[in-house]
């Protein structure tokens, strides 16, 4: 008994000192802990997301890729799937698990020299301490302040809010914060579209996600999920017959090739600018908003193929064969060797080839994945080698001429040859990545939405945006505006111009400036109609001079082109640098009938409550939020806010001579397609930048194409050659399955038929007529004298009397001309005559579009 009660004394004086100690641990360890009463009304950091017009996903915008799901959202098989993978007694204990602990510690003990990690015995609510509130340093410290932090929070927020910050929270790899983002990031699934293996793979990832990739450690994945299944059913989630099923299932995660979203790296780029730019970066990258965009996935995808396409034809055409990627010196292992061989920037689209043999007419190659195939001479001829800029090794006659055996090329799939012949099904053509850049937009004219915007063939080479960002010399697509300017000056489209040499004073101790039209070639007397269908320099410059650059400054910085301007002439021919997205905007505003529109690539923006912050179109609109819709019910009458900053009528005879442009001037390449078209190609000195900025009445599309370090794109390149095809790729796919209508003539003109080369009147015999557009008293009389502005006098300060500019020379029925004069590399015109006729009635024209949508066409 003595002894008993010694030993009883001493375990009391144990406990006792061993209370004493706990006491003042947790005194110890308690002070200074963080403030965790915000968790009651914490927000986790969640991604922006951009949708295109369709609602298709386009791009995230975050720091962490999170998307917050409610408790009461989340099904229970997802929190069943993690609760038996983290903390199986989750909603029995007090936020430490005594049990738990004790299991682990037995574990440890058994596992004690075996080279296993320790067992871990957090409880959820621990984790979310840890994760939320303190550091991930491994101490017996930190998992005392862990301990007590735990059980702090169990007492101020419910369980079900605990597992909801742990769910939205955990970081499960792949980019993947919460839940929600890693079912969309491995499956492309919501939460509630998961199967019991999915959701048990989510919940094996929390302890190493790193450890459990799908496809690089596959079989540790899989046994790793299959553990969590049988979890599951231990703890009565699911039955023992899901639990054998669920095992069975393949492992297989989502591709970036299944998923439905929209590619447009340079618009998102943009928009994530923009949003920046509005609401700071902490919103957006945190914010959770959730932003429409105006792009439309079709136009897009059309826009991105044109381009690069266009790209790499010049490419082909220009630049010659750079050489392979790599070489491999024998073939020993080469599929490995292959496989660790990466693709240049801009290349990841296509696949990396190996060359095994050379024959008379094709090359031989091989893949990393075992597969072979070939390329066909004719997908070889073009590739005649560079040896510098501009210059070319000897012509190719055969593969051996371009490759060698164990080049690693890239290559894609091809079907057809260039006349449509069928290749076998394992033909592919050579690929390199081309060196000259270019941007393509597309927009309505009526609202300004940006339909389509690529800034160059890949972000992946530079996320440089060469539509929004490239200050590039529009060349001659800054010519319509001048032509504009000379309309309201009192021109007609039937005024005559002297196209000959002339010279300008430049300045105290500077030499004369000298015009020139493209290829030196004159039309003498030439009406303005043909003057801008061919864009002639020299007539251009004169009628800049005549109407005074400060008028020409002014109208450039209403159609906001540019900022500002210097007053010299070179500059009415396009050498003030704009970027491609303010020119197809100012293009958009001749089309609309000169209404002032802005560039806007997003419709709406909402908060993480689905509450509207922001939207482009702000006009009042009574009953558009009817709740539904009776046959009495007349439509929202939305107002026209946008500023009329060009007459109609101006605009409309502009469209109508640009439309000359595709039918006989520089952009006549087009003329074959059967929708109404318009445009202006552009190309400045030494051909360094080619344009072409075209329209129909309800879609306005640019094309530019020059290199980042200014330099020639060939001696005879120009937007014609350059831009159009890329301009046609793109406007064939966009009118496809569209009605034709023309475009719409605004009350107050007079059409009258002429001979588009003279501009006189045109008997009812003339085939080649056309309907002119003219402000009604203007138009050309039988038998009248037409005065000619002559530009041998100058003066910059220049007025215009009624009726013509000064310094005119009359000429009664002048032809244009015959030659090949132009600012564009064009041919001549046909034979002109003069010819008289009455005025006949105008066409049908179509009734104004809407500009609560695009017109009815997009």
């Amino acid at each position: 008994m003595r002894l008993l009660s010694t030993i009883l004394s001493l375990l009391l004086l144990v406990a006792g000192i061993g209370a004493v100690a706990a006491i003042e641990i947790y005194d110890h360890y308690s002070q200074n802990l963080p403030d965790y009463a915000y968790l009651k009304t914490y927000q986790p950091p969640t991604l922006s997301r951009i949708y295109a017009d369709d609602g298709r996903m386009m791009a995230v915008v975050a720091e962490q890729q999170r998307l917050f799901v409610p408790i009461a959202a989340i099904p229970t098989l997802v929190k069943g799937a993690f609760l038996s993978a983290e903390d199986a007694d989750f909603y029995h204990h007090g936020g430490v698990d005594p049990s738990g602990i004790i299991r682990a510690a037995f574990i440890d003990f058994i596992n004690l020299g075996r080279g296993r990690h320790p067992m871990g015995a957090s409880t959820i609510t621990q984790q979310v301490a840890k994760n939320m509130l303190l550091t991930n340093e491994v101490s017996i410290a930190r998992k005392i302040r862990e301990a007590i932090l735990a059980t702090r929070l169990e007492k101020i927020l419910s369980k079900d809010r605990i597992l909801e910050i742990y769910l939205n929270e955990i970081f499960l790899g792949d980019h993947s914060y919460g839940v929600a983002a890693a079912a969309l990031n491995y499956f492309g699934k919501s939460l509630d579209e998961l199967t019991v293996a999915q959701a048990a793979y989510l919940a094996a990832l929390p302890k190493a996600p790193n450890n459990y990739n799908p496809v690089r450690d596959h079989a540790a994945a899989v046994a790793r999920r299959n553990w969590v299944i049988q979890r599951m059913a231990d703890n009565g989630y699911i039955t023992q017959e899901q639990a054998v099923e669920a095992q069975a299932d393949p492992l297989v995660a989502q591709t970036p090739q299944d998923d439905d979203s929209v590619s447009a790296d340079y618009f998102s780029e943009e928009v994530r600018r923009e949003l920046i730019a509005k609401f700071g970066e902490d919103e957006v990258m945190g914010g959770g908003l959730a932003v429409k965009t105006s792009l439309n996935p079709y136009l897009q995808a059309a826009a991105t193929k044109a381009l690069r396409d266009g790209l790499i034809a010049y490419d082909r055409r220009e630049q010659g064969w750079r050489g392979p990627v790599a070489h491999l010196d024998g073939f020993a292992d080469w599929q490995n060797k292959l496989k660790h061989i990466v693709a240049p920037p801009g290349g990841e689209a296509w696949k990396l080839a190996l060359v095994t043999d050379l024959k008379r007419d094709k090359a031989d190659i091989a893949f990393a994945d075992g597969t072979r195939g070939f390329m066909p001479w004719s997908e070889l001829s073009w590739a005649r080698r560079q040896t510098g800029d501009d210059t070319f090794g000897p012509p190719v006659h055969s593969p051996a001429d371009v490759l060698q055996k164990g080049d690693v090329v890239m290559v894609e799939a091809v079907k057809t040859d260039a006349k449509g012949k069928a290749y076998p099904a394992d033909a592919y053509t050579l690929r390199q990545v081309p060196v000259v850049e270019g941007a393509i937009v597309a927009l309505d004219p009526h609202t300004g939405r940006v339909f389509a915007l690529s800034g160059g063939f890949s972000d992946k080479i530079s996320q440089f945006d060469r539509a929004t960002q490239a200050l590039r010399q529009p060349g001659s697509s800054f010519k319509p505006f001048v032509y504009m300017d000379a309309l309201d000056h009192g021109f007609t489209p039937a005024s005559l111009v002297m196209d000959a040499p002339f010279s300008l004073p430049q300045g105290p101790g500077l030499p004369l400036w000298h015009p020139e039209n493209y290829d030196d070639e004159d039309f003498g007397p030439t009406p303005l109609r043909v003057g801008l269908e061919k864009s002639q320099n020299v007539m251009t410059v004169r009628i800049a001079n005549a109407i005074g650059m400060d008028s020409v400054i002014a109208y450039a910085k209403k159609f906001g082109i540019v900022d500002d301007m210097p007053p010299y002439l070179s500059f009415a021919l396009g050498a003030k640098e704009t970027t491609p997205l303010r020119l197809v905007t100012a293009y958009g505003m001749i089309v609309n009938g000169g209404k002032k529109i802005t560039p806007t690539l997003i419709d709406r923006v909402q908060d993480r409550d689905g509450k509207t912050i922001w939207r482009a179109d702000n006009r009042d609109c009574t009953g558009c939020q009817s709740a539904g819709w009776t046959p009495q019910l007349l439509p929202p009458d939305i107002p026209d806010t946008r500023e009329q900053i060009e007459d109609p009528r101006t605009a409309y005879q502009m469209v109508h001579i640009l439309e000359g442009v595709v039918q006989r001037g520089t952009g006549r390449s087009l003329r074959d397609i059967d929708f109404p078209l318009a445009g202006k190609t552009g190309t400045t000195n030494d051909s360094k930048d080619a344009w072409f900025i075209g329209f129909t009445p309800d879609l306005v599309c640019g094309v530019y194409v020059g290199f980042d370090n200014p330099r020639t794109l060939g001696k005879h390149e120009t937007g014609a050659s350059v831009a159009i095809p890329i301009f046609r790729a793109f406007i064939t796919q966009a009118i496809k399955g569209k009605a034709p209508i023309p475009f719409r003539e605004p009350p107050g003109l007079r059409m009258v038929r002429v001979d588009p080369e003279t501009e006189n009147l045109a008997p009812p015999s003339d085939k080649n007529a056309i309907w002119e557009a003219f402000i009604p008293g203007t138009e050309p009389k039988p038998g009248e004298v037409r005065p000619v502005l002559d530009g041998s006098v100058t003066d910059a300060n220049a007025t215009i009397p009624s009726g013509m500019p000064a310094v005119a020379t009359p000429v009664a029925g002048m032809t244009a001309g015959s030659g090949g004069g132009s600012g564009e590399n064009t041919a001549p015109p046909d034979a002109m005559t003069p010819a008289t006729a009455p005025a006949m009635p105008p066409p049908a024209t179509a009734p104004q579009p809407s500009i609560t949508g695009t017109g009815g066409l997009y």
